[in-house]
C-alpha cells in the first residue's frame, strides 16, 4: 500500500507531498518549497524513513527548504531535469525578484529525464518530462496507483503559467496533450490546491 500526505508551504501555496511505502517505509519528499522546520514536524509524525528528495522543476516555491532538509536528513536531491540548471544557479536573483529571503543556489545529487524510474520503497514512479511551465519540469506517474505529482503543469481549473523565464505556452499545451493527454481518464492528479489533505490508497 501506497500512502501520501500534501503539505501546503509558502505564501505562494505551494503543495510539498511527502509519499511513502506502507511495507517500507521508505518514503521521498516531493518539491519542499519552503518552511523547512515545518516539514521536519511534518515528516516526524509518521513511521517512515526519508530516503530522497525530488523536485519537479526550478522555481523557488518548490525548491526553497531542499538543501536545508537534504542535510538535515543525510539524503540526496533528485532532479529535476538538467534543462532547470540555470533556474537552480540563479535561485538568489529568483529571490530577489520575488522579494523572498535568500535561497543559495544548489545543484541536485543526480537529474531525472523522461522515462526513468524512480523507486520509492516497493511503489514505482515514471517520470515524464512535461517542460513549459520551465524547460526542465518533471512530473511523476505511479501507473499502478493511478495518480500523478503533477508540480505546476496543471492547476486546478488551469494550467501552470508560462510568463517566468524559460516558460513558453506552446511547448506546455504540446507538453500536456502529448504526455498527459495520452494517459487514461482514471488516474488522478495534485495540482496546487488550497488546503492541506491526507489520502490513503
Amino acid at each position: 500500500m501506497m500512502h501520501y500526505h500534501i503539505i501546503t508551504v509558502t505564501d505562494l501555496h505551494q503543495n510539498c507531498s511527502l509519499i511513502w511505502c506502507d511495507q517500507t517505509k521508505e518514503a521521498a519528499l516531493v518539491d519542499p518549497g519552503g518552511e523547512a522546520l515545518r516539514l521536519c514536524l511534518e515528516i516526524d509524525k509518521f513511521d517512515i524513513n526519508l530516503t530522497k528528495i525530488v523536485l519537479t522543476h526550478g522555481h523557488l516555491d518548490h525548491v526553497g527548504a531542499s538543501n536545508t532538509l537534504a542535510k538535515h536528513y543525510g539524503v540526496p536531491i533528485i532532479g529535476p531535469h538538467s534543462a532547470d540548471k540555470f533556474m537552480l544557479e540563479n535561485l538568489p536573483l529568483q529571490c530577489q525578484i520575488f522579494g523572498w529571503p535568500v535561497i543559495y543556489s544548489f545543484l541536485p545529487d543526480s537529474w531525472l529525464a523522461n522515462g526513468d524510474i524512480i523507486n520509492v520503497g516497493m511503489e514505482r514512479y515514471h517520470v515524464l518530462h512535461c517542460p513549459g511551465h520551465s524547460p526542465g519540469h518533471i512530473v511523476l506517474l505511479n501507473k499502478i496507483r493511478k495518480f500523478i505529482i503533477m508540480g505546476d503543469v496543471l492547476f486546478r481549473d488551469s494550467i501552470g503559467r508560462t510568463d517566468l523565464p524559460g516558460g513558453n505556452a506552446q511547448i506546455l499545451i504540446d507538453s500536456i496533450n502529448n504526455q498527459l493527454l495520452t494517459l487514461a481518464d482514471d488516474i488522478i492528479f495534485f495540482a496546487r490546491t488550497w488546503v492541506n489533505v491526507h489520502y490513503w490508497l
